[in-house]
């Protein structure tokens, strides 16, 4: 077999979104011919744990573990944070907080720790590895952000070793939704983007996970960008108990709910059925599955909402997948942002493999409302768009009321974790035969 060295932040035990897609391409590489090896760091700040993630990692997999620094503890300190106390993504917060000191160290995050906070882990990475690859030499090299950090690290590998490198972005640099909140300097900012620049017009291949997203990198860097989606893993959905649906019209969000998903507009459609629709009230159920920010909080409590809600703890994936099929409707949320169109999230493609039925919240025009229509797996209404989504949700009840809620997908095998796999093996084949002519 071929070998390929992965470098990746997000391992095994480590939760969420990030992980999921490299923990998969590495479940199935060897059956296209490529064996993985991966790099990742030894103490991370994990913003979720979850051990059930762990049956997904290959039998003998080489893993090469390094101590990563992290500037967390002064970070928390700052704040005013408990020491054991977890830094959420994307700016979420759980409780409000001193804007004063929250503003104080955004700026120091985003001016500071550029490209974030794991660049201490650049030289060290960069020296340990290639003293491994000299006498543990590999065929390709992959770098998955964010964090970009591990572009670096892989850029230079890749230099050293005269290895063809992947770099793969799971989301955008300068134009993902959050980067405005970063205070960023003028000075800050042009590095930033150089630093993006240099990345995109050094790696042999870069991958992203729409075909919004590549074209909004092109603009940035003109060149050639592979798309590969994030999936869904059939085998995670292999139980040997029924699942029973909810009793109530459950319409579940699944993952963390940040300040830029808060659907307001749905909060209002809710309160209007509530006052409209006979029996609405007796059935509804607003289920919320995982970390929430305290803005979405406060939102349904001014709409009146929260004898409503069922608020669900962070949970394993394996549990989640069961909570997904038990809903009864599935809340895909794109964020309110100017790249919202670009915005496929990992649990998207997992709602399309339960059968229910997806309500999303997003740009008509964008990518997932694309694969919505592709597959019929739900239906899709702007932020704001206060009618659609009240047309939309009474469908649903309607046909909840009649006992034939369910989803008439077509064609989600195309984002099958295994045959994703497949394409990306296609795209090291390929790249590491250009590289050796």
């Amino acid at each position: 077999m071929k070998k390929v060295l992965i470098l990746s932040y997000y391992w095994p035990p480590s939760g969420g979104a990030g992980v999921q897609r490299w923990l998969k391409f590495t479940k199935y590489l060897r059956e296209f011919g490529w064996e993985p090896v991966l790099y990742v760091p030894e103490n991370p700040e994990y913003p979720e744990t979850d051990l059930s993630l762990q049956k997904d990692i290959p039998h003998n997999l080489k893993v090469l573990r390094r101590p990563v620094w992290e500037p967390y503890t002064w970070y928390k300190w700052l704040l005013g944070r408990k020491k054991e106390e977890k830094i959420n993504a994307a700016f979420l917060s759980e409780r409000k907080q001193n804007r004063r000191l929250d503003n104080i160290a955004v700026w120091i995050r985003g001016n500071l720790f550029i490209p974030d906070a794991r660049k201490f882990w650049i030289k060290p990475s960069a020296r340990f590895l290639n003293r491994y690859l000299a006498v543990n030499p590999v065929d390709a090299v992959i770098s998955t952000g964010p964090p970009h950090s591990l572009h670096l690290i892989a850029m230079e590998v890749s230099r050293q070793q005269n290895l063809p490198w992947l770099a793969d972005f799971r989301d955008p640099w300068t134009n993902i939704d959050f980067y405005h909140e970063l205070k960023l300097t003028g000075r800050s900012d042009r590095k930033h983007r150089k630093l993006e620049q240099h990345v995109l017009a050094s790696a042999n291949v870069v991958t992203v996970i729409s075909n919004t997203m590549a074209r909004d990198f092109h603009q940035i860097f003109p060149r050639q960008y592979e798309v590969i989606t994030n999936g869904f893993d059939p085998e995670d959905t292999l139980h040997d108990k029924p699942i029973i649906p909810d009793a109530k019209f459950s319409i579940a969000h699944i993952g963390t709910l940040v300040s830029s998903r808060n659907p307001v507009c749905l909060w209002k459609a809710l309160q209007s059925l509530l006052s409209t629709v006979p029996s609405f009230g007796e059935n509804l159920e607003i289920k919320l599955v995982g970390k929430i920010d305290h803005s979405v909080i406060t939102s349904l409590e001014s709409h009146n909402l929260l004898d409503y809600v069922k608020r669900i703890p962070y949970l394993p994936h394996t549990e989640v997948i069961v909570c997904q099929r038990q809903s009864r409707v599935l809340l895909l949320l794109i964020n309110n942002t100017p790249n919202a169109r670009m915005i496929l999230t990992g649990k998207f493609f997992e709602y399309l493999a339960t059968g229910r039925p997806i309500l999303c919240i997003g740009p008509t025009d964008g990518d997932a409302a694309e694969i919505l229509r592709a597959t019929n797996a739900g239906l899709v209404s702007e932020h704001g768009d206060i009618p659609t989504l009240e047309k939309h949700i009474l469908d649903y009840y309607q046909r909840y009321r009649n006992g034939n809620l369910t989803a008439d997908s077509r064609n989600i095998d195309l984002y099958s974790r295994k045959k994703l796999t497949g394409q990306l093996a296609h795209v090291l084949d390929c790249m590491t035969t250009h590289q050796s002519r």
